[in-house]
This record gives structure tokens, C-alpha cells and sequence, in this order.
């Protein structure tokens, strides 16, 4: 579990932020605001689709597990119809867990050990839900929004129906819960001014 004290980053060494958040909080935009930093950036979603890219041995696997129709024409992976059956299947949901954290996480890491700036973020959507696989993390930055933010944005984003929005939000960790587990909390409710003051602040106190 992260610490509460900051004091734990020893000379040379990194400090590892895990920033994560409900769908439409706005994880992206405070990534890039500490990216204005300097910071080094490990977005969790894009070595995903790395380790799934054409030919490597996980997509194999994947196609083993699933069959050749989990591929689209050009050998890379139809990811919508993976979501598909993995929403509506926990057991095939663990099983890809099983075989991509790992992988994932290892790829995390070893970009995190080779960053330069003084602390690392790495962008983790579902890191609540996930706790154990990121242990190695020192600090959990919770990006939160109000219920009813968070759906008008993903529905302007996405041009997606309430319906599916709400169903996605239910298949998360709940806000409370998200919220017990932060160590440091930044308010996306209003306008960026006080988005990106909130990320100065933070990265400051990290900087430390």
C-alpha cells in the first residue's frame, strides 16, 4: 500500500505516482498538465495496446483462447468485440488479466526505473481495482468529478448513451471508494485554471 509520508524517495530514485479515476474525470488532461512539468508519463491503456500489437506472443495467445474472428483483417485485434465478450464474461475477463498485467506491468516498470524527472505518473484507469499488481507505487492521485460530470462529459467525448455510461460506471469501483483509497485528491469539478493550480501544488509537493 502507498505510504503517507513523502520522505521515502531516496536520492537518484524516482517517486512513483499512480493517477487514476473514474471514466470522464479527466485523467488524461491532468497527465498532460504534469507532463507541461516535465514529468515522465507511463500510460497503463497504451502499453496495453502494445503488448496485444500484431504478431506478439500475447495477441497469440489471445487468438488461441477466442479464435481467428478476435482478429480483424490485418492481423491486429478487434478490441471491440474483445470488450464484447470479456464484459459479459468474468471468467474470460480474468483469464486476459491474468495474462496482460503481468506483461503490462512489467513494461510499466521498467520505464519508470529508466525516467529521468524527479517523480514518475503512471496513468492507471482501473489501478482501484487492481491494487495488489501495483504495490511498487508510493502515492495514489485520485482524479475526481461529480456522478453527473462525468457522464455529460463522456457523452459529449464519446457521443455515447447515458445507458452505456452508467453500465461502464457500475463495472467500476465506486467514488467512495476511490476516494478512501487516494492518498491526494484533485478536484475536477470546475474550470482548468483551477485544475492545473491543483497540479502545480501537487507537483511541488513531489518534487520535495
Amino acid at each position: 500500500m502507498p505510504q503517507e509520508s513523502l520522505s521515502i524517495k531516496t536520492p537518484g530514485q524516482a517517486f512513483l505516482v499512480g493517477l487514476t479515476g473514474g471514466i470522464g474525470c479527466g485523467k488524461t488532461t491532468v497527465a498532460k498538465l504534469f507532463r507541461e512539468h516535465d514529468i515522465t508519463i507511463i500510460d497503463a491503456d497504451q502499453i496495453a495496446r502494445e503488448v496485444v500489437a500484431a504478431g506478439s506472443p500475447a495477441l497469440k495467445k489471445i487468438e488461441e483462447k477466442f479464435g481467428p474472428e478476435i482478429l480483424q483483417k490485418d492481423g491486429s485485434l478487434d478490441r471491440q468485440k474483445l470488450r464484447d465478450i470479456i464484459f459479459n464474461d468474468d471468467r474470460a475477463k480474468k483469464w486476459l488479466e491474468s495474462l496482460l498485467h503481468p506483461l503490462i506491468r512489467k513494461q510499466m516498470l521498467q520505464r519508470g526505473k529508466a525516467a529521468k524527472s524527479p517523480y514518475v505518473i503512471f496513468m492507471i484507469p482501473l489501478l482501484i481495482e487492481s491494487l495488489e499488481a501495483y504495490s511498487f507505487l508510493d502515492r495514489i492521485l485520485v482524479i475526481d468529478a461529480p456522478l453527473e460530470l462525468q457522464i455529460q462529459r463522456v457523452k459529449e467525448r464519446d457521443q455515447t448513451s447515458r445507458e452505456t455510461i452508467q453500465k461502464i460506471i457500475r463495472t467500476q469501483v465506486s467514488r467512495a471508494e476511490r476516494l478512501k483509497r487516494a492518498d491526494d485528491v484533485i478536484d475536477n469539478s470546475k474550470d482548468l485554471k483551477h485544475l492545473k493550480h491543483q497540479v502545480d501544488q501537487l507537483h511541488t509537493k513531489y518534487s520535495q
